[in-house]
């Protein structure tokens, strides 16, 4: 049953699942993957949900992280105070600046430039970084480091097993997904979040392994804590078709807002002052807001929840859009990383509530509660300040579970998004590079060539040599028929050269016809006709054997000189002399992706590359050679069938 050879036990070996994860279309191997990561993202997610519990056990009364209220003046002033000098000290005095990177911002940037691969030390930093931000009363969330936890700890697990690069992006958005999942309990916006903000590209194959991740991750959560979700909703309707209107008008609004936000967040006036100032005036801002409005520290879902229910008054609204706002940009933009995605859904909230109140006191029989506006501008801060639309309404309706406020909804993430780019010139918050207008995540170029590793499209026939060898080597060499020739250079610092072997295999045969030809002229005798004897014959047979004597000696000093050729050995052939296709490599890792080798193949300046496999310097081994035309039969044909 010869069928059944694929099912072979070395098919199920994990040198065989890396070459499957290198081509593009590995989608049973990516959902294998999926998986594991989900239910790792949602174990870390539950510890670190556990961790924060814990310390509000130890400090915050009834043990409640958002309890910051109930706590004495003096004391929720002194929180701050310790954790920005606990942040500033540890982290940002002493630990270099690559080592400061956490959060989503740090999660987009190894995406981008590093193929997914997380340092650990930042790993360790957001474990107790985003502990003390969020107990220490600054504004921040837990999506942040829910985020970098999983995704870091989904792509070291690829980094593990030592998988191809390309699928090391799809291990980060899982981890993403998966940790939006797990905080939020919103398993739909975790892969959309995931695909919009973080992968920035929609592909089927990608998201596959994200929704089960993002589904495993919610299952582990909600396991432990239960499936409400991530604060109370109340049951609430728009009524009259008239508050489209001013759902438009406060839209606006919010999008104004989350352009002030980009802006405070990105100064660079602020970033530029001394660290040490920086640190005093953060510190010194939410001291003196926790003083007076202790509902702005910490996440804030507590008041998301009242202001749902219009519980807060007036100026506290006040408070939390605009102290809120400003207290999480600034901490920002002072070097602070902390997580915005929860402190933009509670100022977005008490921004609807505070508009919902205009409209009631201008049109009290028309104008909706102004919790259902509470619950809108929630989703258009953040799909303003995030530049993600959808994003934004699959967590309104996740966290409401209202569908009908998707239509009113859809209409506020719309006008807040273009407001926050069009009038205010804000990309996403996330999005802080640009290449030709695009982030380099967003060019359909890179994007296409990173989602197959080397491997996929390396030409595997070759062989390696010596640069002179004799024929019989080089006939040796193109016995395997090989399609390229690697000559080894004498010093590491030659360029690695890689020859056509048909251009050898055609050098040699005409080389052969020539040499045959040659010997041929020199055995040939000419033809003599016989003749009948003459008197003058006798004469002339001395001068005959003179001459055989002559052409004996010429005889023995050919063969004299044949043994000196054979003393000195064969003729060598120089590679480097044979006419032919002939390409300058540079070295490339199994695990790189074709956008890795594309951007070598233009920093090198080389023809093509040649791929290493091994990770010890004294045992690599060359699995084959990619180039330039390799590339681009490969991209023309991708982008063929997608179209």
């Amino acid at each position: 049953m010869p069928h059944l050879a694929r099912f072979s036990l070395s098919s199920l070996s994990l040198d065989a699942f890396r070459r499957q994860l290198a081509n593009v279309d590995a989608l049973p191997q990516l959902c294998v993957l999926g998986v594991v990561t989900g239910l790792i993202t949602g174990g870390l997610m539950v510890v670190f949900r556990s961790l924060l519990l814990m310390g509000a056990a130890l400090m915050m009364p009834n043990g409640d992280p958002e309890a910051f209220e109930l706590l004495p003046h003096l004391t929720r002033v002194i929180l701050p105070l310790v954790a920005v000098a606990l942040i500033g000290i540890l982290l940002l005095w002493r630990q270099p600046t690559a080592a400061r990177k956490i959060g989503v911002a740090h999660v987009i940037e190894r995406l981008t430039y590093h193929q997914g691969r997380f340092p650990l030390r930042n790993w360790i930093n957001q474990w107790w970084v985003g502990v003390v931000s969020v107990l220490g009363g600054l504004s921040a969330g837990r999506e942040g480091p829910a985020i970098h936890l999983g995704a870091a700890a989904s792509s070291g697990l690829g980094e593990l097993l030592r998988l191809p690069h390309n699928s090391l992006r799809v291990l980060v958005a899982c981890g993403t997904a998966a940790g939006i999942s797990a905080s939020f309990n919103t398993p739909i916006a975790g892969v959309i979040f995931a695909m919009e903000v973080v992968m920035m590209e929609y592909t089927i194959v990608g998201f596959m392994p994200v929704i089960l991740a993002s589904c495993m991750g919610a299952l582990i959560t909600q396991l432990v804590y239960g499936a409400d979700p991530a604060f109370a909703v109340p049951e609430l309707a728009m009524g009259s078709l008239f508050n489209i209107y001013w759902i438009a008008v406060m839209a606006f609004g919010i999008g104004l807002l989350a352009g002030v936000f980009i802006h405070v967040a990105r100064s660079e006036r602020v970033a530029g002052l001394a660290l040490w100032l920086r640190l005093v005036l953060v510190a010194l801002f939410a001291a003196g807001l926790a003083w007076w409005y202790p509902e702005v520290q910490g996440i804030g879902y507590d008041s998301l929840s009242q202001a749902l229910f219009g519980q807060l008054t007036v100026q506290v609204l006040l408070a939390l859009m605009v102290g809120k706002l400003l207290l999480t940009a600034f901490t920002v933009a002072c070097g602070i990383p902390v997580s915005i995605i929860g402190p933009v859904l509670v100022i977005g909230s008490a921004a609807g509530a505070l508009f919902g109140i205009f409209g009631v006191w201008l049109w009290p029989e028309k104008a909706a509660d102004p919790g259902l506006f509470a619950m809108i501008g929630m989703a258009a801060m953040m799909g303003a300040v995030l530049q993600a639309p959808l994003a934004a309404l699959m967590a309104l309706l996740e966290l409401t579970h209202h569908p009908h406020i998707l239509l009113p909804g859809m209409l506020a993430v719309v006008v807040s998004g273009l407001t926050a780019r069009q009038l205010c010139r804000c990309d996403g918050f996330f999005i802080s590079v640009k290449l030709h207008g695009l982030h380099p995540l967003q060019q359909p170029l890179m994007q296409a060539l990173s989602r197959v590793s080397v491997p996929a499209v390396m030409e595997r026939s070759l062989v390696r040599t010596r640069r002179r060898v004799d024929r019989e080597q080089a006939r040796t060499l193109l016995e395997a028929n090989p399609v390229w020739i690697l000559i080894e250079r004498s010093s590491d610092d030659k360029p690695t050269l890689a020859l056509k072997a048909a251009d050898l295999a055609r050098w040699l045969l005409e080389h052969d016809e020539q040499e045959a030809r040659r010997r041929a002229s020199e055995t040939a005798e000419p033809e003599v006709e016989p003749r009948e004897a003459s008197p003058g014959d006798e004469e002339t047979e001395g001068q005959q054997g003179g001459e055989k004597e002559k052409e004996k000696e010429k005889e023995k000093e050919k063969e004299k000189e044949k043994e000196k050729e054979k003393e000195k050995g064969p003729d060598l052939l120089d590679l480097l002399e044979i006419p032919g296709q002939r390409l300058d490599l540079a070295p490339i890792h199994l695990q790189a992706t074709l956008s890795e080798a594309f951007t070598t193949l233009n920093n090198s300046k080389v023809d093509g590359l040649y791929v290493e496999h091994g990770y010890r310097p004294g045992q690599k081994r060359i699995s084959g050679i990619i180039t330039r035309d390799a590339i681009e039969r490969y991209y023309r044909f991708s982008d063929a069938s997608i179209t």
